[in-house]
């Protein structure tokens, strides 16, 4: 199988190694990917980054996907996915870092909250929890096309739509969670980091 090719991902990919490079230890760090698509961040940031152990995982029709990428790749420290649906989160290993991209505003928001529970579960003392895609600050749209892009999710279906970060911040704290940094992107995304304290 041919893997998918994503050109929002390529076109995000360097601004977001850019944070991962600002904000990641230098040491050697195990990182899970929650919702991995089609594979393209995981070989990008695992080549670009050879100290990330990265490990991918998606629901089980992602698979094939992702699988023949992380192959293709031939990268030591890049892994084929795991299965993972935030309703019933894998709790056989901890990590450092869990990296997630593009999914809180495609999940319902019962899943969200699940999400940021499994993510506190599983993250090592001082772990870092990374979520790029577009948030709302403080109840409010950054941006004329984020609350187009809201109008166009939630007409598509009702459990989807952008979040807030006040909502966030609130899941991420109940689990143990802090906001440590914030981080503007391109085309209107941010990059929000919470800590395991």
């Amino acid at each position: 199988m041919t893997a998918g090719w994503s050109e929002a991902s390529e076109k995000n990919k360097d601004p977001i190694l850019a944070v991962l490079r600002k904000e990641l230890p230098t040491k050697r760090l195990n990182v899970l990917e929650i919702g991995s698509g089609i594979g393209q961040h995981a070989v990008f940031f695992a080549e670009h980054l050879p100290q990330l152990d990265w490990q991918t995982s998606d629901l089980i029709e992602h698979h094939e996907g992702i699988t023949a990428r992380v192959r293709a790749s031939r990268l030591k420290n890049a892994h084929v996915p795991r299965e993972l649906d935030v309703k019933n989160f894998p709790l056989d290993r901890s990590y450092d870092v869990v990296f997630t991209a593009n999914t809180s505003h495609i999940m319902s928001i019962d899943e969200v909250r699940d999400m940021f529970a499994g993510v506190a579960e599983v993250l090592e003392a001082h772990g870092l929890f990374v979520l790029y895609g577009p948030v709302n600050r403080d109840g409010e749209f950054t941006s004329e096309s984020n609350a187009q892009f809201d109008h166009q999710l939630r007409a598509r279906a009702a459990h989807m739509g952008i979040r807030d970060d006040r909502q966030l911040d609130q899941f991420a704290n109940d689990g143990g969670l802090s906001r440590v940094s914030d981080h503007d992107m391109p085309a209107n995304n941010r990059i929000l980091i919470w800590q395991r304290l």
